[in-house]
């Protein structure tokens, strides 16, 4: 069963530092280091880093019911991923052994820019 759009918005809000890229604070070996490590397989169609590393998601959270809550952006409002790619991010966080169900959120607030990246990616792409 997919969870809803309702289900999602009732979700209580996180602060920046609850799990994001620049700040990860799953404990390693956690149903969400599972859940990051599996978003760390996700690869923006266009640029060859993964959407975690890339600075795409923005939190992550998991409910006492083992549901995954995840806000993530794309790197323009103009992406033609825009209408599918969710659904596959929630479909690979699906598949992490222990999460019930996912919902995936596309946020344009705050706007993604280059500051969200992990320094790997910004090395692997040639940024520093």
């Amino acid at each position: 069963m997919d969870l809803t759009t309702q289900s999602f918005l009732d979700q209580p809000e996180l602060n920046d530092e609850q799990t994001t890229p620049s700040n990860p604070t799953a404990e390693p070996g956690s149903l969400e280091a599972d859940v990051i490590a599996a978003l760390r397989t996700v690869y923006d169609p266009e640029i060859p880093v993964n959407i975690y590393d890339l600075g795409l998601i923005y939190k992550v959270r998991i409910d006492e019911n083992k549901q995954a809550f995840i806000d993530m952006t794309l790197t323009a409002p103009g992406c033609p991923v825009a209408g599918t790619f969710p659904g596959i991010v929630a479909e690979k966080v699906r598949a992490v052994e222990g999460i019930s169900d996912a919902a995936v959120e596309l946020v344009w607030e705050p706007a993604w820019t280059q500051e969200r990246m992990t320094e790997a990616a910004r090395v692997e792409l040639g940024l520093i």
